[in-house]
């Protein structure tokens, strides 16, 4: 399998996202599906949502992303939905962190506060290779933590 590592910014990376309940999730100007067929449902409680938003608003180093390639150029999450639907919410203006003992929504902090989580880089890798090999690499990294579906 081949990994290639890029870096999106989160601007690019909402662009066009939608979500669409069991319908699937988009981002990434419809290039890439948040919400593939073995991914769960989004569960991030409040707390670890909140981790993701500081961690981003801060420009503190966020883990990084895995997505497939799929023939068509398009990508799907293998690892990463939790933190970037976090995103998405959080842009969307679906939810508020707390903050200094401030309730803060994208539309509420400064331009400048905006404009630098828009333009904050986050890492993905791209792994292009078979679907055994990526469904292998979807288990491995995702070991710990909560225990994956069937």
């Amino acid at each position: 399998m081949k990994i290639e590592q890029i870096k999106i910014t989160v601007r690019s990376l909402v662009e066009g996202y939608h979500d669409n309940g069991d319908g699937g999730v988009v981002g990434y100007n419809n290039r890439l599906d948040i919400r593939p067929p073995y991914q769960r449902e989004f569960i991030h409680k409040k707390q670890a949502r909140d981790a993701v938003i500081h961690t981003v608003l801060e420009g503190f180093p966020l883990n990084s992303i895995y997505w497939s390639q799929k023939p068509d150029g398009t990508y799907e999450i293998i690892d990463g939905q939790q933190r970037t639907i976090s995103i998405f919410q959080y842009v969307d203006g679906d939810v508020l962190v707390e903050h200094e003992g401030d309730k803060l929504g994208f539309d509420n902090v400064t331009v400048e506060t905006r404009e630098s989580l828009l333009d904050y880089e986050l890492m993905v890798f791209v792994c292009a290779g078979t679907d055994r090999e990526k469904l292998d690499w979807y288990r491995t990294r995702n070991t710990t933590g909560l225990k994956l579906k069937d």
